[in-house]
């Protein structure tokens, strides 16, 4: 689960038209596929990140995209990261719940900013809410793989 000492940061939620047993795949490829490459390998050695790869298998606790490590999965309910770098201890838990025919997507974010350079840090992305653009980008394409894929048989 999510570190509950950890400073709440934001939270956000979008409506998806699959059941969570859809939208986890989905949740699972879109995150994995947002940190890892050589961007996200970059920024995370940039940043001193406890994770700089990716390893192990996809959306399964102690796996590792750059940037963070999954420390809690509960296949298709709960899918909670964190990381550590010079500026931040954080974690994001994604939580999917069912609602009728689909699913409610939402996002938690957690973070704390020791420091001057951690203020600063903060003042970078949570103040330019350039942190809930890249979380609201998330959820949308969480969102559009989910309600591309075949419902099932």
């Amino acid at each position: 689960m999510i570190p509950a000492e950890l400073p709440f940061v934001d939270e956000h939620s979008i409506g998806i038209d699959a059941s969570p047993e859809v939208t986890w795949p989905a949740l699972v490829h879109v995150t994995t596929g947002a940190f890892a490459g050589r961007r996200g390998e970059g920024v995370a050695a940039l940043l001193g990140c406890e994770q700089r790869a990716s390893t192990g298998a996809a959306g399964r606790v102690g796996s590792t995209i750059p940037g963070f490590r999954v420390a809690d999965a509960r296949e298709p309910v709960l899918l909670a990261l964190e990381g550590r770098h010079r500026y931040s201890r954080y974690a994001l838990a994604f939580r999917v719940e069912s609602d009728g025919d689909g699913s409610v997507l939402g996002a938690e974010t957690r973070a704390e900013f020791p420091g001057w350079a951690g203020r600063a840090y903060r003042a970078a992305v949570i103040g330019t809410r350039g942190h809930v653009v890249i979380v609201r980008r998330l959820l949308r394409r969480v969102k559009a793989r989910a309600e591309a894929a075949p419902a099932g048989p």
